[in-house]
């Protein structure tokens, strides 16, 4: 049986009268690549910001690991082993992409500079990124930026690894590559959590789904039993997703 990395219990995020995330309960087992979907406003975003540490969660708890880290700060959650990225790329445009991800060894990791820098090395090589490591962020496309940000969240030594909206701004082709990459990072020993609305990505990457419905959790199950709840089908297939 799979070693359950990261679950919830009950957690709720309630802004006044808004509950934006209503006693969900998600687990995430080693070695998955966890997808998270529900149209805007289903509260994707909002959990995994009381995961991370972005809100404290008005009730409930986040377990990692065996560990409570419920209102942990950001800070605490990524050195305890979870990092993200973002739909909108959050790079510091006058450094470098090289500095950009060392970044995530030093504050993340507290590496050396010395040691930051080896591993930012070695890890722009992972992700296949395509140009100079010197070349500043601000110069960097879309699909470039997203590959310096995977590496500097994956320079924190993280072992669960938050991709939000990943796959928003690319073409097909790039679409292709980054499949590739999420696998790649998969494999290394990462676990994937993804919020998406590409279903083309979930599907083709995903080993588990959970679905939110207003705050709730709807289901939680294979890619090919959410993909035929009638629930799923009625509530979401046809209301937002994009299929291809």
């Amino acid at each position: 049986m799979a070693e359950k990395i990261l679950w919830t219990k009950s957690l709720s995020k309630h802004f006044g009268g808004l509950k934006a995330v209503d006693k969900v309960n998600i687990y995430v087992e080693k070695g998955d690549i966890f997808g998270l979907i529900g149209p805007n406003g289903a509260g994707k975003t909002t959990l995994q910001n009381c995961i991370a540490g972005t809100y404290p969660p008005t009730s409930g708890q986040v377990i990692y690991r065996g560990k409570d880290i419920t209102g942990f700060k950001p800070h605490r959650v990524c050195r305890h082993g979870i990092n993200r990225t973002y739909q909108i790329v959050r790079s510091f445009p006058r450094l470098s992409a090289l500095q950009n991800v060392m970044v995530g060894g030093v504050f993340g990791a507290r590496l050396s500079e010395k040691e930051a820098r080896a591993k930012a090395l070695k890890l722009l090589e992972f992700v296949e990124f395509p140009s100079d490591p010197e070349a500043k962020a601000n110069s960097l496309n879309t699909m470039q930026l997203k590959r310096v940000e995977m590496a500097k969240a994956l320079a924190s030594g993280c072992k669960l690894l938050f991709l939000d909206e990943v796959a928003a701004g690319l073409t097909p082709g790039e679409l292709v590559d980054i499949i590739a990459l999420i696998r790649r990072i998969r494999d290394s020993g990462v676990t994937i959590l993804i919020v998406e609305h590409l279903m083309k990505l979930i599907m083709e990457v995903c080993n588990r789904i959970a679905v939110l419905c207003f705050g709730e959790l709807l289901i939680m199950d294979t890619p090919e039993v959410v993909t035929r709840d009638e629930r799923v089908l009625k509530a979401y297939l046809g209301d937002g997703f994009q299929s291809t």
